[in-house]
């Protein structure tokens, strides 16, 4: 089994002031499996620089000095964090055996590395790692997150219900993953659909010990939308019913206001404008994202620029 190489994914934004502790915590673990001849000693940590402003990546430089299980991508400007992932995943992939994405504040439960690792030895390609409570959430974000998944539930998108990148991954699996192509990356609804072998490992998140979630509900909402409008048309067929649905009721008003002799009534037409005017609104809204969504994606603009990969240049040593 030690000759297993694992590799732990993790895309850094502004990340100094918990980028030494996690560096600590990590490295602990790896080494830890090393000893348990559970996987090589050419295991590595891969910190994927994308694009921060503070000194992350100067920390970074100096974990590499420090130990030779740290290594290194800086991406050349900010991508996104699903950008970064994949950034990691494009490299890691060519000399790793299985890997691991975790966020670099460690709210996810590193602990559960080795059931992880325990779960790709029993043959499994995807080991999802699933919250199974939200008692650090706020009412208003642990409702809304139930009230997302279940609405993608409806809509046909098959999500994995309080999991978000943190999952390990066989090489197979990586290598599937990488052949999706599209620009808007929504990796929680990409990777159920690879197939492949799958099991989860539960566990209960935890309080960032330092530093501000990077992703305010702004951020969530983006993704959110990102994730309907990425897996399914559900809206625009919402938008369908919806104009069968005016058509019917336009109609039977029209009816109605004939035969009672209202139809010079102007407060009934204003009203039913203001109405029309803002579904209208709203339906070229829903159709300008899909449209917009086609219109990034036949660019076919790189999704991440790699401006400096150590990672590469210290597996290459070792090869």
């Amino acid at each position: 089994m030690a000759d297993k190489v694992l590799t732990i994914v993790v895309p850094c934004y502004d990340e100094q002031e918990v980028l030494h502790e996690t560096s600590k915590l990590l490295k602990n673990i790896i080494d830890d499996l090393i000893e348990q001849n559970k996987i090589s000693v050419n295991s590595k940590i891969l910190f994927v620089n994308d694009g921060s402003k503070d000194k992350t990546w100067e920390i970074i430089e100096q974990l590499q000095t420090q130990e030779k299980v740290f290594t290194g991508i800086r991406l050349s400007r900010n991508f996104g964090h699903q950008n970064a992932v994949m950034a990691g995943l494009s490299r890691a992939v060519w000399y790793s055996d299985m890997m691991i994405t975790i966020d670099a504040d460690l709210q996810d439960d590193i602990q559960k590395i080795y059931e992880m690792v325990d779960n790709f030895y029993q043959g499994f390609d995807i080991v999802y790692g699933v919250r199974n409570n939200r008692d650090t959430d706020t009412g208003f974000k642990r409702t809304t997150a139930e009230a997302y998944y279940w609405l993608m539930t409806k809509m046909g998108v098959n999500l994995i219900p309080d999991h978000a990148d943190y999952r390990l991954m066989s090489k197979r699996a990586v290598e599937a993953l990488l052949e999706y192509h599209e620009e808007n990356l929504f990796l929680r609804g990409i990777v159920p659909e690879l197939g492949f072998n799958t099991t989860k490992v539960y566990y209960k998140r935890k309080e960032r010990f330092a530093g501000e979630s990077h992703y305010p509900l702004k951020k969530m909402l983006s993704l959110a939308i990102n994730g309907i409008t990425s897996f399914t048309i559900a809206p625009i067929k919402v938008i369908l019913y919806l104009g069968i649905l005016m058509v019917l009721y336009g109609g039977g008003a029209l009816v109605l206001l004939g035969l009672t002799h209202h139809m010079s009534d102007y407060r009934s037409l204003i009203n039913s404008l203001w109405l029309l005017g803002g579904i209208q609104l709203i339906t070229l809204s829903i159709i300008g994202t899909y449209v917009g969504k086609v219109f990034n994606d036949v660019k076919k603009r790189p999704r991440f620029i790699i401006e400096d990969d150590t990672y590469s240049d210290s597996m290459k040593k070792v090869r």
